[in-house]
């Protein structure tokens, strides 16, 4: 059994998609290894005080949108910027963080940077350098944390060397979970008297193709009401996107780049594998309920579910746990300890060997193999469903660009609000010939109208502005990335009208840069940008010619045009779509186009950019 000493850390995350979170939490159970009383919080559930209060603190932070925190870290970060805070205040605070980046994006890693050069700038101490990781990295994130994680656990034993006769918690121990699940009163009995149940469909019962549509309860929760799910590409190619409408159940303003987040549910046959697999039907329908582990401390955190909400092993696999996600390390590591199975033993703590990534990567990643599989694999595996919140990570909603804006917002009635999107459905087979799907996008597939589904809105990055209207924007959004473009542009044609602007101004007129493969196929709203004043829209069709076409390709035939509207007339430019190389090429094509029409060197071209993107006239949201 661990000593108890007495050291405090605290692990703070900015977090958008769920990523940094989960850094965090592998952070946490890293600083319990080595004795440190942990507690994991978001960067704005902790205050200034807070991090004086504790011997370490960590910070696992993504950067959004252009180069800013995630919404979850923007207060603590506000308390950090005040100009009131002396001198180093900081001086007693030792912290370690990592970021999380993506080099597609001019400001890769800034949300970061700036956080640790401000708490250094107030007189906090690193106790080792920070980290960084690159979602482009081959290996992803794990390429950079892995190994920045076993710089700094070295660091925390050095700098916070533990007493004469204690030890780290190996690996190959279980740290025991904060909460785990329990019957709730009087179910143990039914359960035990009860083998058989009733809670799963017998062989002659049909198990539902479609997730059920009860609604989740959702902080910030809205209810939307399905009006369309139409397909908008042919039946013969190759990918099925969606545009869909959905129908707020109150009134909601939102703005161009801001997105609407909707909430996976796993598929019944998914949840009625798992639980065959794991010997649980006869209790999948008996009521659950959390109770905690130890003695409940004010640090202590929440029951991962909010105790109002009911719970069965079903609902839980059904609704809260990601039993389809790509699974992380610490997974493989749980795993180990519920299996008698010598060989998959040996297999599974190969994966949890850091001097194995590249094998992790290969076995999970690659072919984006799901926790749901790694089970059906090793059937040995037999996990306690007390401990399962511990052991497979939460779902997390999906954030999607929102495709409407203007007159489009108001519902039919005048009274609701639209939210519209064009969705492109992930499915696709993987190097080992599995066919995979996407999460989310598998279940928005079944969407029927009339169905009501919970979903949140939240802030993008985009941010137009009304007084930036009479300058003419240059947009680029190729594929399902042209959603956000459709939205501003219908935003833009409203605040024209609004201001009693000329319908038609060919001197001001918007250019959008839209780029896929046919103009038969994936031309998304090709019917609509004729009827549409002030808009110029140029498409390149990259499968349409033995020569392929892309946007970067049209930036530099129509480099005047180009030229004029971001240089000339002081315009923006904003990009949208897939990250990677085609943020780049765009990047690169906009600097040759400013070299080219106004004689500027490269240095001066670069530069010119970015002043664009101090001035707010450059902004990018892919994904």
């Amino acid at each position: 059994m661990a000593l108890s000493i007495e050291r405090t850390a605290l692990v703070l995350y900015g977090s958008e998609t769920g990523n940094a979170q989960d850094v965090a939490e592998e952070l946490g159970r890293l600083c319990e290894r080595l004795h440190f009383t942990t507690q994991i919080l978001d960067m704005n559930s902790a205050s200034l005080k807070q991090l004086l209060q504790s011997d370490l603190v960590i910070f696992a932070i993504s950067t959004t949108g252009q180069g800013d925190l995630p919404a979850n870290s923007q207060i603590l970060w506000r308390s950090l910027r005040s100009a009131r805070l002396p001198p180093n205040c900081l001086q007693n605070l030792r912290f370690a963080s990592f970021g999380l980046g993506d080099t597609s994006y001019p400001k890769y890693n800034w949300a970061h940077r700036k956080l640790y050069n401000r708490l250094f700038q107030l007189g906090a101490q690193p106790v080792c350098d920070r980290g960084e990781s690159d979602e482009q990295h081959p290996e992803g994130i794990d390429g950079a944390f892995i190994p920045w994680a076993l710089q700094l656990r070295q660091h925390l034993l050095q700098n916070y060397p533990l007493p004469e006769g204690t030890s780290p918690i190996p690996d190959d121990v279980l740290l025991e979970p904060k909460w785990i699940l329990a019957f709730a009163d009087g179910q143990s009995l039914k359960a035990a008297n009860d083998q058989n149940g009733t809670s799963e469909p017998s062989l002659e019962e049909k198990i539902p193709e479609s997730p059920p549509d009860d609604l989740l309860q959702i902080p910030s929760g809205i209810t939307a009401a399905v009006l369309q799910n139409n397909r908008v590409t042919p039946p013969t190619h190759w990918q099925d996107v969606r545009h869909l409408t959905f129908s707020l159940s109150e009134q909601k303003s939102y703005s161009p780049g801001d997105v609407l987040t909707i909430y996976p549910k796993n598929f019944p046959i998914d949840v009625h594998q798992l639980l065959t697999l794991q010997n649980w039907t006869s209790i999948s329908n008996l009521s659950l309920k959390f109770i905690p582990t130890q003695p409940l401390t004010p640090s202590c955190p929440p029951p991962p579910i909010a105790p109002n909400i009911p719970l069965t092993l079903k609902s839980l696999l059904t609704n809260h746990l990601d039993i389809m996600s790509i699974p992380r390390r610490s997974f493989f590591s749980h795993l180990s300890h519920y299996t008698a199975d010598e060989f998959h033993i040996d297999r599974l703590k190969e994966f949890t060997n850091p001097e194995y990534i590249d094998e992790l990567y290969d076995y999970t990643t690659r072919p984006r193999r799901s926790i749901l599989e790694v089970l059906d694999e090793f059937t040995s595996v037999k996990l306690p469903w007390e401990r399962i919140c511990s052991i497979i990570p939460m779902v997390r909603g999906r954030q999607l660009s929102i495709a409407s804006g203007g007159r489009l917002k108001q519902g039919d009635d005048g009274e609701t609000t639209r939210v519209e999107l064009l969705i492109a459905i992930v499915k696709y087979k993987t190097i080992i010939k599995r066919i995979r799907e996407g999460v989310c996008t598998r279940y928005i597939s079944t969407l029927t109208p009339g169905q009501n589904i919970t979903v949140t809105l939240q802030k993008g990055g985009l941010n137009p502005r009304r007084a930036d209207l009479e300058k003419p924007v240059i947009m680029i959004g190729p594929g399902t990335g042209v959603a956000p473009m459709r939205s501003l542009i219908y935003e833009r044609q409203m605040w024209r009208q609004e201001k009693g602007l000329p319908k038609e101004d060919r001197n001001n007129s918007d250019t959008l840069f839209f780029g896929c493969r046919n103009a038969e196929s994936d031309f998304f709203f090709k019917d609509e940008w004729p009827t549409l004043p002030n808009l110029n829209v140029l498409p390149a069709f990259s499968r349409d010619q033995r020569l392929k076409v892309y946007v970067q390709d049209l930036i530099r035939q129509h480099f005047k045009l180009v030229f004029t509207a971001l240089v000339e007339k002081g315009g923006m430019v904003y990009i949208c779509g897939s990250s990677g190389k085609m943020p780049q090429a765009v990047r690169e094509a906009l600097i040759e186009t400013f070299g080219k029409e106004g004689g500027m060197e490269r240095e001066d071209a670069e530069g010119y950019l970015g002043r664009m993107e101090r001035e707010g006239r450059y902004k990018q949201e892919t994904w």
